[in-house]
């Protein structure tokens, strides 16, 4: 038919009908044919399915428009619109030695105002994790910095920018934010530890795990094959504590 038209809801439905309606009897009508109009009697029938498929295939184009079997107005399908971005806070990785909160603030500021920033630092160390978290005021100028600086090569890092949606921030992201964090001195710590004042009790247990230790060394050396004699310990034999007995006879 020349005024055929895919976009007509009527060929599909009677193509699906009329293929329903014939399978059984084609199967009776099957038996009785020879070979040549089976042949024929295929191709029609991938005729038929192709014309169907090519009906089905013209429907989804998101273009066309949504056509039901019963017929009635046609409906277009409306795209969902992008949601509103309101993300203020930026994650920050890959975050190179040297830049630290000054120099990041300095350096985001060009985008826009830097309402609060803030570096994961070691509770002992005050050492730098690598990653940090960046608020701005402006939600837009935070998704230009996330899809502009993200990879951004720096001082041979690729820092990693990413967004961080409203529900996900914690409340407890900016605890903190402006404390300054002061390095444990490490050293000082092993000193005091060293020279404190010990116990008998406590003294006596220190020199019971020096010597476990010695003779375990004189076991490894021995195993060894190696002829050598390790001199003793100094302070092996601890004197016993003295107790004091008052007399009864007083002057």
């Amino acid at each position: 038919n020349p005024d055929f038209s895919l976009s007509a809801p009527f060929p599909l439905f009677a193509t699906s009908l009329l293929l329903s309606c014939i399978s059984p009897f084609l199967l009776i009508i099957n038996k009785k044919m020879g070979a040549k109009e089976k042949k024929a009697m295929k191709k029609s029938l991938k005729k038929a399915s192709a014309l169907q498929k090519a009906i089905v295939a013209s429907r989804e184009d998101k273009d066309a428009e949504f056509l039901p079997l019963e017929g009635g107005p046609g409906k277009k399908i409306v795209e969902s619109a992008e949601p509103v971005n309101k993300s203020t806070v930026l994650y920050i990785g890959h975050i190179p030695h040297g830049f630290y909160e000054e120099q990041m603030e300095g350096f985001f500021k060009q985008f826009g105002t830097v309402k609060r920033l803030r570096i994961a630092r070691n509770r002992k160390t005050g050492k730098s994790k690598h990653y940090g978290f960046l608020e701005f005021t402006n939600p837009e100028v935070a998704k230009v910095v996330a899809d502009e600086m993200n990879n951004y090569l720096l001082f041979e890092h690729n820092l990693q920018i990413q967004l961080v949606p409203p529900e996900k921030v914690h409340p407890k992201l900016w605890k903190g934010v402006n404390r300054s964090i002061e390095p444990v001195n490490l050293v000082e710590v092993a000193r005091r530890r060293h020279n404190k004042e010990r116990t008998l009790q406590e003294h006596q247990k220190m020199v019971q795990a020096i010597l476990k230790r010695d003779e375990k060394r004189r076991k490894r050396i021995k195993e060894a094959g190696i002829d050598y004699e390790c001199p003793e310990l100094v302070g092996k034999i601890q004197p016993k504590a003295k107790k004091i007995k008052f007399s009864d006879d007083q002057d």
